[in-house]
């Protein structure tokens, strides 16, 4: 049943509304709509000679809504942004940035990326409100930095990638992939792990980061040029790169004992680099020793030999002779050091000895020659 007013309420205080409120008579009001619009078309029938709907006019208002309509088509472009313009939904072209043209819209439109901006994305840490400190600190994020190495070793890995847009890419780059900022930080994530993984983790750990930093850029770019993502990876920066927070005393203990190592090796090395140059020097000078003694032992048996041919050669014009002769030579020398006694055997018979002392009364002999200086053979004792 609708409302009425039959009484002016329990007061008959007058004309009132549903919730007990009478009409307010006081105060602004709110435009009335049709009084505006038959306002601005009075205005524009004094304005335009004929009235309103006259021939003339409507073709003054046509051409300059026409006017502006094509006016609408100039846009500007940034310095970090390109400018993709679309022709009813497919891309036709891209401008520099500047101030540029485009057919009015629903004709064309443009869209306006930062193409030439460097973006920065971090894989395995995270901005993070810090109450102790001011400002905004570094968080770590476990689920994307542990990574397993190729010899079953856990290693935590924070990094960064700079990436950009490619200046003849970025329709693939807005077309092609739904999340851009997703799509590389999960081939960076999926990069590093792969490389990570074919390595032993000393490496990783200490001279090894700029191949890996260079193997992880390689794969992310092949990966997105696979899937036509219009982004070029710039550098990949590894920021720490450590063992799990759990091992890492451990692993530091493990660090020493291999520096103690090189160490070790290194004074071994020295000490043989020192000890080994002498130990040639001698084996060099006693090689020279023995090649001398061996040249000498050489030509001794070539001279006995030589005074052998001549000795045999005598023989064979007197064999009676020089066998006389060499028998002779030969006692010289058996009894030349000896000490000699001559015994008269019939003063012995007759009870007195005879002693003759020759080795006192005469000078002792020299010690014959030596066998590579034969004798003349005509020489007698």
């Amino acid at each position: 049943m609708p409302w009425k007013n039959q009484g002016g309420g329990p007061w008959n205080a007058g004309p009132k509304g549903p919730w007990g409120s009478g009409p307010q008579s006081s105060g602004p009001r709110p435009p009335d709509l049709e009084d505006l619009l038959r306002r601005g078309q009075d205005r524009l029938q004094s304005l335009l000679p004929g009235g309103f709907v006259s021939g003339m006019g409507i073709a003054l208002v046509l051409v300059a809504a026409l006017v502006i309509w094509g006016l609408s088509g100039f846009f500007k472009v940034q310095s970090e942004e390109l400018g993709v313009v679309l022709r009813f939904g497919k891309h036709v072209r891209t401008v520099q940035p500047g101030l540029n043209y485009h057919l009015p819209y629903p004709i064309e439109t443009v869209l306006l990326p930062k193409a030439l901006r460097v973006s920065t994305l971090s894989i395995g840490m995270t901005l993070g409100d810090d109450p102790s400190r001011r400002g905004r600190t570094m968080r770590d994020v476990p689920e994307e930095s542990l990574m397993l190495t190729g010899d079953e070793n856990i290693v935590d890995v924070d990094f960064t990638v700079l990436w950009r847009i490619k200046p003849d890419g970025v329709g693939n780059f807005l077309f092609n992939i739904q999340n851009p900022e997703g799509t590389v930080k999960a081939v960076a994530e999926s990069a590093m792990r792969e490389v990570v993984g074919r390595a032993n983790i000393q490496p990783v750990l200490t001279g090894a980061r700029t191949t890996t930093e260079a193997n992880v850029q390689e794969l992310m770019q092949k990966t997105l040029d696979g899937y036509a993502a219009g982004v070029l990876v710039q550098q990949v920066q590894m920021q720490k790169v450590d063992p799990p927070a759990q091992v890492i005393d451990a692993f530091r203990d493990v660090q020493a004992a291999r520096a103690d190592l090189e160490r070790l090796q290194n004074e071994a090395q020295t000490y043989a680099n020192r000890v080994v140059p002498d130990a040639r020097g001698r084996a060099s000078q006693i090689l020279q020793v023995a090649e001398g003694y061996k040249e000498q032992a050489i030509a001794e048996a070539k001279g006995q030999s030589s005074r052998f041919l001549n000795v045999y050669d005598e023989y064979k014009k007197a064999p009676d002779v020089t066998r006389q002769r060499i028998y002779l030579e030969t006692m010289e020398r058996i009894l030349g050091n000896a000490e000699k006694l001559v015994y008269d055997g019939g003063a012995a018979s007759q009870g007195v000895v005879p002693y003759l002392p020759l080795n006192e009364l005469t000078p002792r002999r020299q010690p014959p020659a030596t066998s590579g200086q034969p004798q003349p053979s005509g020489s007698t004792r």
